[in-house]
């Protein structure tokens, strides 16, 4: 009788769970967000020719382009970089590099290798560092000849901004001949300007041609909030090509010096020496004692004036020539002196002083 009462009473406790489960399967159920359909899209996109090209270019040139990342005593910073080389060599800025105690570099398939610090040159702001070459496919860079760039033409940078990986920006060469004072507090001449979007973290990776070739080494921005503004500068494929050479076999490259603090000569400095509008050159203002200029016998200016753009130096040798080439402007002087000697060249300097026309010889040192 026990026996029987028991087994009613569990039967009894499993319909009334069954009924309970039952209750809240359907509770659960009703309150399931209902599923909706997806939005419609449109047929599939076509992409132009020119996308399809920019996009074959980038995955070509993508495994060449390094992330730099380094790590220095007070810290550590990132960058980029290109591989030049099938022996492991890569070239980045002077600036990302200089006081890494670690520098690895990743590439875009994912390898992380440690890289050794090969040569590096300040006044460049160039610096070569090197990966062990067996390690990973190397497939290196082509370079153009910067020397046929032009204003108006299409470039394209990849890099590492803000340390978001291989991006890609593109813009335009917005002039050429520009200038920057590097941390030596000597000039970088024939700086690539362009608008496409540069920002920390870019530094060392490549600006290219539509070609896909490097055309020049991003290396600064000028804007107080240290992102895009649209001016960007880029040091230029021959300027690489020339130095890259001596940092890999030397370690640094000599930048020849000729000892002198000048600037293009102004209408108001013509006017103040009483000279016709038609002479061009720069003025020297200051010639570096024991440098090569001074033991040539130049001669910096005599006295300032003061004139609405502020006090100007006059009374010194204008060069307007050297070796022939015609001087107008300082950058043209710099320019020629980077791109066409080295220190221990002996160089002939056309010097207007006063109004005599003379011819001076200046041998060349080794910037201090």
């Amino acid at each position: 009788m026990n026996k029987r009462k028991l087994s009613v009473s569990v039967l009894l406790i499993a319909l009334l769970i069954t009924a309970a489960v039952g209750v809240w399967s359907a509770q659960a159920q009703s309150s399931e967000t209902p599923r909706l359909a997806t939005l419609p899209a449109g047929a599939a996109y076509q992409p132009r020719a020119d996308e399809i090209r920019l996009a074959q270019m980038y995955q070509e040139v993508t495994p060449a382009v390094v992330y730099v990342s380094v790590a220095t005593r007070f810290g550590g910073g990132t960058g980029s970089g290109f591989v030049i080389d099938e022996e492991g060599h890569i070239v980045t800025n002077n600036h990302v590099v200089e006081s890494a105690q670690y520098i690895g570099v990743t590439f875009v398939d994912g390898t992380i290798l440690e890289a050794e610090l090969i040569g590096r040159d300040p006044d460049a702001d160039l610096a070569v560092i090197k990966v062990d070459p067996a390690k990973v496919p190397l497939k290196p860079v082509t370079f153009a000849d910067s020397g046929e760039a032009f204003v108006g033409q299409q470039v394209y940078a990849i890099g590492n901004p803000f340390g978001q990986e291989f991006t890609l920006t593109e813009g335009i060469i917005s002039a050429l001949d520009r200038s920057l004072t590097s941390e030596s507090r000597f000039s970088i001449p024939e700086l690539i300007q362009t608008d496409a979007a540069i920002n920390p973290g870019n530094s060392g990776g490549p600006l290219l041609d539509a070609d896909g070739r490097v055309i020049g080494v991003n290396t600064a921005i000028m804007s107080e909030s240290r992102s895009a503004s649209g001016v960007g500068f880029a040091i230029p494929s021959n300027t690489v090509r020339r130095i890259v050479p001596y940092l890999i076999a030397e370690g640094s490259y000599a930048h020849s010096w000729l000892g002198i603090t000048g600037a293009t000569l102004l209408s108001e400095q013509r006017e103040a020496m009483g000279l016709s509008e038609g002479v061009k050159g720069v003025m020297i203002s200051e010639v570096t004692h024991g440098g090569p200029a001074q033991k040539a016998g130049l001669v910096g200016a005599q006295q300032v004036i003061a004139t609405p753009l502020g006090r100007l130096a006059v009374g010194g040798d204008i060069i307007s020539a050297v070796n022939g080439r015609p001087i107008e402007k300082m950058s043209d002087l710099i320019t020629y002196l980077e791109a066409n000697t080295l220190p221990g060249d002996t160089i002939t300097l056309r010097v207007l002083r006063g109004t005599e026309t003379v011819e001076i010889s200046v041998t060349l040192l080794p910037r201090p």
